[in-house]
Formats: structure tokens, C-alpha cells, sequence
């Protein structure tokens, strides 16, 4: 008998005993395609040696100091490496163990940055619905996934939340791309409006949102809009990076491709690539200098942050897909597989759409395709093509709640940036297995 309090106490997962590659493998010997990498975390696959050895190098040297007396030589080189290419104007790392932490450090830095500079009115966080930034109280209570919400809203802070940039469900028949992200960022506007310009702290987003929408990227020129909102009203801008950074859209930073600069950043999952829990919430030099020349103390902070086989391991990483070219193979490798989905799955009655940027893939469902109608909840279609996906060995992340946190079912695939293009039909053929075993018939 267990005695580990699992996710669901109702499913006993098999036992992963290796892993090797693209790859993982249970006790009984079966192999599994990780074309999630997780939740987004494995972009090395597993098994990385030089990866490996670095942690193992940390710990023979130093495995713990706590950031209240120490820094350490992995957790400078690590911001180092960051900051050189981080977005314009990013200058210092604050290094957490995971995404909630990044996100939640991220709150409370925009409200002191602005109690600090003699703004203290400035209290209201605005992002969006059908967004996740974390299971934290304050990260929950920023995200806009209603169902992971729910029994959790009497304890929530108070977050205003406006509509995604979510072109598929969202878009009106007569609107170009462009007119539609405009209206959509005006959304942002009207609430700073609504609660009073000088009384918004910050505006958190992801670039492209992961694990609720399923890998939806913006329109062209929403964000340089939404960045220009931000800046008229003195809003500072917070982007999610936690599960689309590191590479994972083909940039080390996904703002890149939207050609926009944060002012708070924050980064997890394939900063570590599994291999330590980590994350980072990156701010910019006048944030930074605002505390530093005020209080000179962040009110903040963790025990494990900014932890030596943590950034040995986080530095390891970066290098990795720095030093061996993986955002070009993501560039490239990322679009072989939407167009190896689509050949597959692009006529299919069910899938409404095939979406992402680089090696961060969405698969929407839909009961019908002319209306963009998504399944009834009770059918549990996610869970089902979760189910027959891993019993046919891939790995992927079926989420359901795609269009209000209760309707709508969609596949994410996150894969590592090492496939080739030979393991393709690895992910296309299971999935597809799936989706004709749950009975969505082509």
C-alpha cells in the first residue's frame, strides 16, 4: 500500500523506473513517447549526461547555502547568462523553485515596486480569463481557469480578468486579425479605466497560453499594444513565460517573437528541464533600482531560492539549448509536426483547430466544426484521450475547460527539442489512435 497522497486518489499510475531520450519507461519495461515533456518541463528528454554531471559536479562541491548569508557561484553565472539575453532592459533574476513561486514573487514585487515609489494606491492586478499562472493562492487567484477556481473563491484576492487573445473561438467572422487584437487589447484599456488609471498595478499574461487554451499564441501586434497600454497608464506589464519560455516556442524567451520587452518576467519548467525544480522571476533595472534605493529589501522570499544544485543544474540547461543550436531545431522541427497533425488530423470532423508556435503544439476538439461547438463536459473527453494516448505510449497533456473552464477539450503537446523527425509518427500515430478510441469518428 501507498502512502503517497497522489493527484487522483482514483488512478494508480505505473512506476517510472528510466528514462532515455524522448523516452520514459515503467517498471514492467514499457516505453512511453514523452510528447508532453510532461507538462512542458523536459525540453532535453531525459538522461542528458552533461546535465547529470553538473548537478553531480555541485553537489561534491557545495549542495546548499541559504540566500540570507550566501550567494553562490552557479546562481551568479546562471543570472549572468539570463540577463545577457533576456529581453531589452531586464537586468536582475530573483531564482525560485517553480512557477507558482516565480508568479507570486512576481505580485508582490509590482505592488512594492509601486508602494516604494510613492504610489501606494496602486493595488488592482488585471489578466485574463483562461489563463493559468500557478496553484498558489495569489498565482490562483490570477489565473482566469474557472474550474481550477471554483471551490478555492472564498479565499481568492480580488484580480480583474478580461478576455484572451484567442483568435479560433474568439475572432469575429468580419474582423482581420489585426482589427480583432486590437479590440482585444482595448479590453485591457477599458478595465484600467473602469478602475481607476492611477489604481492598476500590473497586467499579467502569458504569451503564448499553455496548459488551459492549449499553445495559443497571439495575433500580431496584440502585445506591442497591450504594451503601449501599459506604459501610458504606468501599469507594469507581468508576462508568464513559465510554461512557452526557455525555448519552447523557438525563442529563448517567447516575447521575443512579439517583439515586446516585460517589465516582470517570469520562467520554470524548461529552465530545469526536470532535472531540479526551479524557476526564475526576472524584473527590469528600474524596478530593481526602485527597491534597492528605497527599503533596499525585497519583503519576499523562500528557503530553497536561488539553490546551488538547482542553478548548477538551470545553467546546465541553458547552455545546453544555447550551445548546441536547440532553438533553430525547435524552429524548425516545430512546424514538421503541425504540418505531419494536419495532413493527419486536419480534415477530421472533431478537430477544430491545429495551433502553436516551435515544439508547443494545441489540438482543439469540437463536436462540430462548422460551429466551433465544443463537447458536452460529462463526456470527459479529455481524460478519455489521455487515458487510451498513454495506454498506446504518448505521453501528452489533454485538458478540458477550453473555452470557459467547463466546455471544451483540447490535446497540448510539448515534446523535447532532441526529436527527430523520424519519432513524428511516435506522437501523430497514438494520438489519432485516441481520438478514433474515444469514439470521435473521422
Amino acid at each position: 500500500m501507498s502512502h503517497i497522497f497522489p493527484r487522483h486518489s482514483k488512478i494508480a499510475p505505473p512506476t517510472a523506473v528510466g528514462g532515455e531520450g524522448c523516452y520514459l519507461i515503467d517498471a514492467s519495461g514499457k516505453r512511453y513517447f514523452d510528447g508532453s515533456g510532461g507538462a512542458a518541463v523536459s525540453c532535453l528528454g531525459h538522461g542528458d549526461k552533461e546535465v547529470s554531471e553538473a548537478i553531480k559536479a555541485q553537489i561534491d562541491r557545495l549542495a546548499f547555502a541559504h540566500s540570507g548569508f550566501f550567494t553562490s557561484e552557479p546562481a551568479e553565472a546562471l543570472a549572468d547568462l539570463l540577463v545577457e539575453h533576456a529581453p531589452e532592459g531586464i537586468e536582475r533574476v530573483y531564482l525560485v523553485s517553480g512557477g507558482s513561486e516565480a508568479t507570486e514573487a512576481a505580485i508582490k514585487l509590482a505592488r512594492q515596486y509601486h508602494v516604494e515609489r510613492g504610489e501606494p494606491q496602486r493595488r488592482h492586478l488585471i489578466a485574463r480569463k483562461q489563463s493559468y499562472h500557478g496553484n498558489t493562492i495569489g498565482a490562483l487567484s490570477a489565473g482566469g481557469n474557472e474550474w481550477r477556481r471554483e471551490q478555492f473563491a472564498p479565499l481568492l484576492i480580488d484580480v480583474s480578468h478580461i478576455a484572451p487573445c484567442y483568435e479560433y473561438a474568439l475572432r469575429g467572422e468580419t474582423e482581420t486579425a489585426e482589427s480583432y487584437g486590437l479590440r482585444a487589447a482595448q479590453e485591457l484599456e477599458d478595465e484600467i479605466l473602469r478602475l481607476g488609471p492611477d489604481s492598476v498595478m500590473a497586467f499579467m499574461a502569458e504569451p503564448v497560453v499553455g496548459a488551459t487554451l492549449g499553445a495559443v499564441p497571439a495575433v500580431e501586434g496584440y502585445f506591442k499594444r497591450i504594451r503601449e497600454i501599459c506604459d501610458q497608464y504606468g501599469v507594469l506589464l507581468i508576462l508568464d513565460e513559465v510554461m512557452c519560455g526557455m525555448g519552447r516556442t523557438g525563442y529563448l524567451f517567447a516575447c521575443e517573437a512579439d517583439g515586446i520587452a516585460p517589465d516582470i518576467l517570469c520562467i520554470a519548467k524548461g529552465l530545469g528541464a526536470g532535472y531540479q525544480p526551479i524557476g526564475a522571476m526576472l524584473c527590469s533595472g528600474e524596478i530593481y533600482d526602485t527597491i534597492a534605493n528605497g527599503s533596499g529589501f525585497f519583503q519576499h522570499g523562500h528557503t530553497y531560492i536561488g539553490h546551488p544544485v538547482a542553478t548548477a543544474a538551470g545553467l546546465a540547461v541553458v547552455s545546453a539549448i544555447l550551445d548546441r543550436d536547440l532553438l533553430e531545431r525547435v524552429k524548425t522541427m516545430g512546424p514538421k509536426l503541425q504540418t505531419a497533425l494536419a495532413d493527419a488530423l486536419g480534415q477530421h470532423p472533431h478537430i477544430g483547430d491545429i495551433r502553436g508556435r516551435g515544439l508547443f503544439i494545441g489540438v482543439e476538439i469540437v463536436a462540430d466544426r462548422e460551429t466551433k461547438s465544443p463537447f458536452p463536459p460529462d463526456l470527459r473527453i479529455a481524460a478519455r484521450l489521455k487515458k487510451s494516448a498513454f495506454e498506446n505510449g504518448l505521453v501528452c497533456y489533454p485538458m478540458a475547460g477550453t473555452r470557459d473552464g467547463k466546455h471544451g477539450d483540447h490535446v497540448l503537446l510539448a515534446p523535447p527539442f532532441i526529436m527527430t523527425e523520424a519519432q513524428i509518427p511516435e506522437i501523430v500515430g497514438p494520438l489519432v489512435k485516441a481520438i478514433t478510441d474515444v469514439g470521435l469518428s473521422s
